[in-house]
């Protein structure tokens, strides 16, 4: 055997027990200080499984790709496969097959998620469900930074380097979790302790190697291994002790200079409802022209409950709005979850609701929603497009709804007390919109109305009875008593300036939630929907343009919101006499109102033109999804076949080269390094410099391929005979070399084969003689090397003797 042999497969690396032990428990240790980072973030524990998982995985994998001398791509590939074979059992258990075999569903969650969980766990209010595939998110994070904390723990010299991976990935748990963590001073601290107990301890043993190998040169002792032991050791515990009493003292009595920022804090809410007016402007119009029209059916409704379109909490003069000013408001919508309302109490209902003629972007639904689940043809589209506001309990689908949609939600229906229950409770301490262009006079006639009330429910109640007792009704339709539509601030002030207070649900629930807000209680209106007397016992219930309401809720401490009615019962109507002009009027008396009182009739157009718009575009919805989805799908396709693709091409011009060389001679020469470096990509320990025959002897034994040695004397034969051999042997030759090569790859395994494409073995040797050529041209050394980079005569690979 030639001295230059080529190097054979690396034995398994031995790393001693006790290092092993302390490099993979500080590391699985750092990471779990991010996982326990999670809890703020997740609803309930599941985040622990995805988590712990991770580490698991992500350090068995590093103990393998040490212990074994993997590279790059074999790392990078354990990882991916660990990240599909396990990643439903772990971060989609609802979507495995009896929770652990990936399905269809789940490989396609795992490519999607690897780019979209990231934003959806962002944009989704926390505490986020895990049955929603965030779990994603901590898998991915845990897994990725065990393998790479693992491998520098056990592979670089120095283990601090180790710290960046763990530190990167509670960093970037901190950035994906919320402004309130579990225990920042506590998380910091036992990742700090960790880390400087992890390190002292590596350098004690560090420094017991270097003093045990200067005792073997006779210049230390035993006793002198102990003494710089124990100095090792109490310096390190002084350092760590110091610095926590530091870092607790500080915290203790110091407040932080700056807020905790969170990348949640500037994600911008994907759904703007202020582009859309007001539902309570088209009040009139569904009263008007859907009274008969069924606009949807809801099935399973309890008694009592009341059916939400929209609450509205902001007044500026003109329209009763949602208010727009941030988290928390009646405009913070995000996508819909199955944990929403997670701080909802009371008793647990399913309803059903099938929409028939109700237009818009505005999503009926009861009580706290904690669950969507869509049905019928849109199903999928509505998922992904719908939004809930958990302050107000109001959904929102900005694709629009049509007939035939459907949907189921799981709701709370809260307890509402009795007033002698709420008898000592105070209204609740929250922050209100800002009300803007109120009548003056709102203010006098709320103060006057509740003068005998001594109790905040009794204060509610006195404002609900003199609008209910004192109030008419009519919706000013024909053949009814004038009442002008709207509530803007001339609307509602003309309602308490006639003789006799005239109008419908629109205008006596704002006119309350105005009285209540200019003397202190949290008020807001809610336009919706509720079985009258006589349908309380019907198994479905018909919401019409005439069975719509509009009513007010007012917080009280530790209860909620609690409704009001104070619109008069609708048989309670005007006297004709008082209120329709005399048969003789004077022109100027029949004059309508100034187009500024009769906001409701601009909103419908508005409306409308907006359905139309929508209508237009709705025939290229689908593009947008199918062009996301697809080109992610193909981009992780892409980035898995990526490498396979690369050292195809890498060796395919190799091929080509050997195939195509000038003489034939060198073909004969190519196609025998084509099958030893085949042999070589398939782990068969050829030695580097070995005669043809030495390296058919490998070859055939490895893979009992009597045929090489055959194969290897004929090229001897070819390249060294008298004159270069004819094209058809050059030919034939080839295909003998594919024939042998076909077989040898036959008697692997899958596994075996796609590591042969990717190995990088059978290339190193070329670029290894290539770089000794240029150091030997640099040094003015001639040597007679051919075209391919191999010395003239040898044969490149497995050369004659």
């Amino acid at each position: 055997m030639n001295a230059r042999t080529r190097r054979r497969p690396a034995a398994p690396r031995s790393i001693p027990v006790r290092r092993l032990a302390a490099d993979l428990g500080a590391s699985a240790l750092l990471l779990l200080v991010t996982v326990i980072g999670f809890a703020t973030t997740f609803d309930g524990p599941q985040y622990l499984v995805a988590g712990v998982g991770g580490i698991v995985l992500g350090l068995g994998i590093s103990y393998a790709g040490a212990r074994w001398r993997w590279g790059v791509l074999s790392l990078t590939g354990a990882t991916l496969g660990a990240y599909v074979v396990f990643g439903g059992a772990l971060a989609l258990p609802h979507t495995a097959l009896f929770g652990v075999v990936p399905t269809l569903d789940t490989l396609r969650q795992l490519a999607v998620g690897t780019v979209t969980s990231w934003k959806q766990l962002l944009t989704t209010v926390p505490p986020v469900a895990a049955s929603d595939g965030h779990l994603i998110v901590p898998f991915l994070i845990t897994l990725i930074g065990a393998v790479l904390t693992g491998s520098l723990a056990l592979r670089v010299r120095h283990p601090a380097w180790a710290l960046l991976p763990a530190l990167a990935a509670l960093v970037a748990s901190i950035l994906l979790g919320v402004s309130q963590p579990t225990a920042p001073l506590i998380e910091g601290l036992v990742f700090a302790a960790i880390a400087v107990a992890w390190l002292s301890l590596r350098q004690t043993w560090d420094g017991d190697g270097a003093a045990v190998r200067v005792e073997s040169a006779g210049t230390s002792d035993a006793g002198s291994v102990r003494s710089s032991r124990l100095r090792r050791l109490v310096s390190a515990g002084v350092v760590l002790a110091v610095a926590a009493g530091i870092g607790v003292g500080t915290a203790a009595v110091a407040s932080p200079p700056v807020p905790r920022y969170i990348l949640r804090d500037f994600i911008i809410p994907p759904f703007d409802v202020s582009q859309y007016p007001s539902p309570l402007q088209s009040y009139r119009g569904y009263v008007r022209d859907d009274a008969d029209t069924t606009l949807f059916t809801v099935s399973g409704l309890p008694k009592d409950a009341r059916v939400r379109l929209a609450t509205m909490d902001a007044y500026n003069g003109i329209v009763y709005n949602v208010a727009d000013d941030g988290a928390g408001s009646s405009s913070a919508f995000t996508p819909v979850r199955s944990n929403m309302s997670p701080t909802a109490e009371g008793t647990a209902e399913t309803v059903t609701f099938d929409i028939r003629d109700l237009p818009g972007v505005w999503l009926p639904d009861v009580g706290a929603v904690r669950e969507f689940d869509f049905t019928g043809p849109r199903s999928g589209e509505l998922a992904r497009s719908a939004h809930f506001n958990d302050a107000t309990g109001t959904a929102v689908v900005p694709l629009g709804l049509a007939p035939g949609d459907g949907y189921s939600i799981r709701t709370v229906l809260p307890t509402i007390p009795s007033d002698n229950a709420l008898a000592d409770v105070p209204f609740a301490s929250l922050k209100m919109p800002k009300q803007t262009g109120i009548p003056e006079k709102i203010a006098d006639l709320a103060s006057t109305a509740t003068a005998d009330a001594e109790t905040p429910i009794a204060r509610a109640r006195a404002l609900e009875s003199w609008l209910h007792t004192e109030g008419f009704f009519s919706h000013g339709l024909a053949d009814e008593v004038i009442s002008l539509s709207g509530h803007g601030a001339n609307r509602i002030g003309a309602l308490f300036s006639g003789d006799e207070m005239i109008g419908d649900d629109e205008q006596y629930a704002v006119a309350m939630a105005l009285m209540a807000t200019q003397i202190g209680m949290p008020a807001r209106v809610v336009m919706g929907w509720y079985p009258g007397e006589e349908d309380t016992d019907a198994a479905s219930f018909d919401a019409t343009g005439d069975n719509l309401h509009a009513w007010v809720e007012i917080a009280f401490q530790g209860v909620g919101w609690v409704p009001f009615d104070p619109t008069p019962d609708e048989d309670n109507k005007p006297n004709d006499q008082t209120t329709k002009p005399q048969a003789n009027p004077k022109p100027q008396v029949l004059q309508p109102p100034p187009p500024a009182q009769e906001p409701a009739d601009l909103p419908p157009a508005i409306a409308e033109d907006r359905e139309q718009d929508d209508e237009q575009a709705a025939g290229l919805d689908w593009l947008g999804p199918v062009l996301l989805y697809g080109g992610i799908s193909l981009g992780v396709l892409a980035l898995l076949a990526a490498p396979f693709i690369v050292m195809g091409v890498v060796k395919g011009m190799r091929r080509a080269r050997r195939r195509g060389a000038a003489r034939t001679a060198d073909r004969i020469s190519g196609g025998w390094d084509e099958l030893v470096d085949s042999a070589v990509d398939l782990r068969a320990p050829v030695a580097l410099g070995a005669t043809r025959a030495e390296s058919a002897a490998v070859v055939g034994s490895t893979f009992d391929q009597p045929r090489v040695r055959e194969l290897a004397n004929t090229a001897d034969l070819q390249v060294y005979g008298p004159g270069d051999p004819a094209p058809e042997d050059v030919d034939a030759f080839w295909r003998e070399v594919d024939d042998i090569v076909g077989e040898m790859k036959g008697s692997t395994t899958v596994w075996q084969r796609l590591r042969a494409r990717l190995s990088l073995r059978s290339l190193r040797p070329a670029l290894a003689e290539r770089a000794a050529r240029a150091r030997r041209i640099a040094a003015g050394i001639r040597v007679p090397w051919d075209d391919r980079g191999g010395r003239r005569g040898s044969g490149g690979r497995g050369g004659a003797a």
